[in-house]
């Protein structure tokens, strides 16, 4: 009805033109012998709207009729969310009839809607309706049209969507339409991560700019899931040069050639470099001169690093000591060293090789008047290695899907997410602050794996870990404060960093006996010494002898 209204506006408008032009203007100049009658006016005004429409409606006569006869290719939605973006939905839906798809109503909390109409489709109920609608009106699949529905909905909606058999798709979030990686009304699957939803990150963009903007930006571990997206989105603030740190040539050439794609006006440099070799930091930093760092090229997996201990600490200690003295020896005016939330009170060597690495940013911080910065959060979505990718292929080869302890929990963030706060923990630092970004709440991962499995619409058994040999140095729940009263709030936004002010740094000094344990010492020894440089390690070391 949208359409045809649009189509009679359309031609009434163009008929009272052309009588407007008929009566008076043809006469004002001498024309009124061609003025045509009226009759022909409202001839033409009505054929007009029978030619523009009559496609249009059999089409649709056709899809319809095809629906109630229970047709291959056409599917009854119901659409939770009667809002703006529900309405321009069925718009959508409506002028591609093609697509199948037949709009049966909504579903809305907003009690005002309910018992009423949007675009001639009734609003049938609340979304904790959801599964009663599908099941009396035979709904083929949900379709979420709330772009800034928080997490928690989203999960309750799949839920009772997949209790009823249907499948469930969804618009973009808004930092994804805003990013431009999807068309505001391009439906795709649920993902996990948006199960995760919060609110919208706001950044205090002219900070984030200063530390870009036609300046020099120089990465480390641009290849890798988090330095990748380092890359993409410092690339959106147009820097002069961008240079792009790996060990790993395959990651690097790819980063490379979809940064020169997307932003070919900005100058790339490409470095294929091991943070391990001091020489080879210093020729990188005196050679580019980089205004900002980001120090991403770490070790991170934790059972890995529990039986590689030594390169754990010649990476993630070493690494970080060489790429911190260059910096502060050519000039750097900002660095941001990722950490992670195993650095609190660390049960694992991973964790406490992170620990030594935030005390030497504060060490050069402090001694050198140097503006650099640690950034802590916790796991990451889609990060190689992480644990959805395991999860997802486990539920692939059709299960069981192991989860190390039913009650572990941990933080997440997507990686844009966690990046965009890395950036502005950068603009807000002003030298030896751990910024501890705001994950919101922890996540159980048993639950994690539940909501993986349903949206695969698999049946797959979950199992404990049988995996237990490092079990130990996993906490149940990771921590990302070493002392919650020194945690104050940066004055930003929700969702931006905490600092942890007067976080202990005296481990750094020692942290030289970790580096010479793992360069003299056997492949174990490093561990032996973790203790005496790092306090709060509470690894059990009964493995490490």
């Amino acid at each position: 009805m949208t359409e045809l209204r649009t189509i009679l506006h359309a031609t009434l408008a163009s008929g009272v033109t052309c009588f407007a032009v008929g009566a008076w203007l043809l006469p004002a100049t001498g024309l009124a012998a061609v003025r045509p009658p009226l009759s022909q006016l409202l001839l033409d005004m009505l054929l007009t709207s029978a030619v523009v429409s009559l496609p249009r409606f059999l089409v649709r006569a056709g899809v319809a009729r095809r629906a109630l006869k229970g047709g291959e290719g056409t599917r009854r939605v119901l659409i939770a969310g009667a809002g703006t973006a529900g309405g321009m939905l069925v718009k959508q839906i409506d002028t591609h009839p093609r697509l199948g798809l037949i709009p049966v109503g909504f579903v809305d909390d907003d009690l005002a809607k309910q018992g009423h109409k949007l675009h001639g489709l009734p609003v049938l109920g609340t979304l904790s309706e959801t599964a009663r609608v599908c099941g009396e009106l035979a709904v083929d699949e949900l379709l979420v049209a709330m772009p800034t529905v928080r997490g928690e909905v989203l999960r309750a909606l799949v839920t009772a969507a997949t209790a009823s058999g249907v499948r469930t798709r969804t618009l973009p979030s808004i930092g994804d339409i805003l990013s431009g990686k999807f068309d505001p009304f391009a439906l795709r699957q649920v993902e996990i991560q948006d199960l995760l939803r919060r609110e919208p990150v706001r950044i205090d963009l002219a900070s984030v700019q200063s530390l870009a903007m036609e300046r020099t930006v120089l990465v480390t571990g641009a290849g890798g899931s988090i330095g990748s997206e380092l890359c993409r989105q410092v690339a959106g603030l147009e820097p002069a040069r961008l240079v792009l740190v790996g060990h790993g040539e395959n990651s690097i050439f790819g980063i490379q050639q979809e940064l020169t794609q997307r932003w070919p006006h900005i100058r790339l440099e490409a470095v294929i470099a091991d943070v391990k070799d001091a020489g080879q930091m210093r020729r990188t930093f005196e050679r580019w001169q980089p205004y900002s760092v980001f120090h991403a090229a770490a070790h991170k997996h934790v059972p890995l690093m529990e039986d590689n201990i030594a390169e754990a600490v010649r990476n993630n200690i070493l690494g970080t000591r060489n790429v911190v003295t260059a910096a502060a020896e050519f000039g750097v005016e900002h660095l941001v060293m990722i950490s992670t939330d195993k650095a609190v009170r660390p049960t694992s060597v991973m964790g406490a090789t992170k620990r030594v690495a935030e005390q030497l940013v504060q060490m050069v911080a402090e001694e050198q008047d140097r503006n650099f910065v640690a950034v802590r959060f916790g796991n990451v979505l889609g990060s190689r290695g992480s644990v959805v990718p395991t999860f997802l292929k486990q539920i692939a080869d059709g299960g069981p899907v192991t989860v190390t302890h039913p009650e572990m929990r941990r933080y997440f963030m997507t990686i844009p997410e966690a990046v965009q706060l890395v950036l502005q923990a950068g603009a807000l630092g002003q030298g030896g602050e751990v910024f501890v970004l705001d994950m919101g709440e922890p996540v159980k991962i048993a639950d994690l794996a539940a909501d993986l499995i349903r949206l695969s619409g698999k049946e797959v058994e979950r199992h404990r870990d049988p995996l237990q040999r490092h079990a130990a140095r996993r906490k149940l729940y990771e921590e990302l404060f070493f002392d919650a009263e020194h945690a104050s709030p940066t004055g930003h936004s929700e969702g931006a960093p905490r600092q942890e002010r007067g976080a202990p740094h005296r481990g750094h000094h020692r942290g030289g006996d970790l580096i010479h344990a793992a360069e003299e010492g056997g492949p174990r020894r490093p561990a032996l010494a973790a203790p005496s440089v790092v306090p709060d390690y509470e690894a059990t070391l009964a493995g490490a002898r």
